[in-house]
């Protein structure tokens, strides 16, 4: 049970870092910045940085 927890923890987490990446390389094309008033350049590391604490917090 403890080695089918850390393989899906490692699953995720390199899900995670695929997509980061992915979203990084679509993000190098020439785009307007947000305004400093909006959120939306943190909501998406936001939201995959605490889903990744609540599953680990329910693995372990």
């Amino acid at each position: 049970m403890e080695a089918m927890k850390m393989k899906l923890f490692v699953a995720v987490l390199v899900a995670m870092i695929a997509f980061s990446a992915v979203q990084h390389s679509a993000a190098a094309v020439d785009a307007p910045a947000p305004s400093p008033s909006s959120d939306a350049s943190s909501f998406i590391p936001t939201f995959f940085a605490s889903v990744a604490v609540l599953a680990f917090g329910l693995l372990f």
